[in-house]
């Protein structure tokens, strides 16, 4: 059998009195392609950043290559061999191909001058150890998606790479894309260097593992083979119960048009779009990168608005020259990177959900009132299970929650003091 390159004993890691992990035990073999898999919460980004050396965990026992280790830090796994590839990929977007692949390689070395053609160099040889052909001096902002992933894997590639770790690779991948990563993936395996690839693209996963772990709520419930797996037990492992798959139909015909757009045009973007979306449907739209699927949907929320055409919104024509004229209209828009351009990752759970109806939440003199803010926080979370979420991710959140929670708004939107008593229920338990 393979040799291990990594194990993890009995890691624990808390975070404000929500245990993230329980006791997880992992194994790495070297040059294995091992998923990470489980739900939004179950622990997967918590073991990634333990193993990186982002976060130390509070408990339980690191072993890299046969040496335990008492405290992984960054500078230490990358030492070791050990990087992680984020989603938001962590490169310059105003430095070339070649400037970003080689910046590490350079750095390290501790000249003063750069030798441009020592750069082009470094970065050639990346790229040939997994055949992939870019323009050195492309600036990387300007490039899809699934070229800006090629760049940071090879960025890890001028290191002595032993263990890449691929978080979320796919998720904002067309399918061609999609399958050159995997083929980079195995090429990793073939070249010796172990991949932890988490996914939620349970397709992907039976693509290229050779073992599974599944994670749920913090505890690791199984490893297992692909051979021992099918999609539904896979799906029961991370859920903790059987689904049953059943195809959305939608039978209302005569259901309200919530949402007519007719004759939509933007130049160079897209042409001549018609469609409806009646109450309760869902309305799929799809294309590849550059069909104008993104400009679309960025016009009708008015961040690039359309040139032509006509919406209208519940019957009544709407004019969408603006996000205001957007949200007024009753429309949002969950973007394709939400790190960036959907989320304020610096502020609090409870500062992001309440950004977009603080006129809602005015109390007397017109200012925000705290107690419907936070409220209206914990209803949400408790409404979309956001795990291991409070509404200030602080020690004080239960104590502010629970005094909060009868005020929240007299009970105007049917019974919320309720819904939030239950929610503080539960997370008394997680606690």
């Amino acid at each position: 059998m393979t040799e291990e390159f990594l194990r993890l004993e009995r890691i624990h890691k808390s975070f404000v009195g929500v245990q993230a992990l329980k006791g997880v035990d992992f194994t790495l073999r070297q040059g294995e392609i091992h998923c990470l898999v489980g739900e939004n919460g179950s622990g997967k980004s918590t073991l990634i950043k333990i193993i990186s050396g982002v976060l130390q965990p509070d408990s339980g026992q690191i072993t890299v290559e046969g040496q335990r280790v008492d405290r992984l830090g960054s500078a230490a796994t990358t030492a070791r061999g050990i990087q992680v590839i984020y989603q938001d990929l962590s490169l310059f977007p105003n430095l070339t191909v070649a400037e970003n692949i080689a910046l590490s390689a350079v750095k390290e070395r501790g000249s003063g001058m750069v030798n441009w053609r020592e750069v082009r160099s470094i970065a050639r040889a990346a790229m040939d150890r997994i055949q992939v052909d870019l323009d050195l001096d492309a600036e990387v902002g300007e490039l899809p998606i699934g070229r800006q992933q090629m760049v940071a894997i090879c960025r890890s590639l001028t290191r002595d790479l032993k263990l890449l770790i691929l978080d979320e690779p796919t998720a904002s991948l067309p399918r061609h894309d999609i399958d050159s990563l995997l083929a980079v993936v195995r090429d990793l395996k073939a070249h010796g260097i172990a991949v932890l690839f988490v996914s939620h693209k349970l397709n992907e996963v039976f693509a290229v593992a050779e073992r599974i772990t599944i994670l749920r709520d913090g505890e690791r419930v199984a490893t297992l083979p692909p051979g021992e797996l099918d999609d539904d037990k896979l799906v029961s492992l991370m859920t903790g119960r059987t689904l049953n798959r059943q195809r959305f139909s939608f039978s209302d015909a005569g259901a309200r048009k919530v949402l007519e757009v007719r004759g939509l045009s933007r130049r160079n973007s897209f042409e001549d779009v018609s469609f409806d979306l009646r109450a309760g449907e869902i309305v799929a739209l799809t294309g590849l990168i550059g069909s104008g699927r993104t400009e679309l949907a960025l016009a009708l929320f008015g961040i690039s608005p359309a040139e032509r055409g006509e919406v209208r919104v519940d019957g009544s024509p709407v004019r969408i020259a603006s996000v205001q004229d957007a949200v007024a209209a009753g429309i949002a828009y969950v973007p394709e990177n939400r790190l960036v351009q959907g989320l304020v990752m610096k502020l609090s759970v409870t500062e992001n959900l309440s950004a977009a109806v603080l006129d809602r939440l005015r109390g007397r003199f017109g200012l925000v009132d705290p107690a419907r803010k936070e409220a209206m926080a914990v209803e949400w979370i408790y409404h979309l299970r956001v795990l291991g979420a409070t509404a200030h991710s602080a020690a004080e959140d239960r104590a502010l929650a629970r005094r909060y929670a009868d005020a929240y708004l007299k009970g105007a939107r049917g019974q919320p003091a309720a819904l939030v008593r239950q929610w503080m229920t539960y997370i008394d338990g997680k606690r």
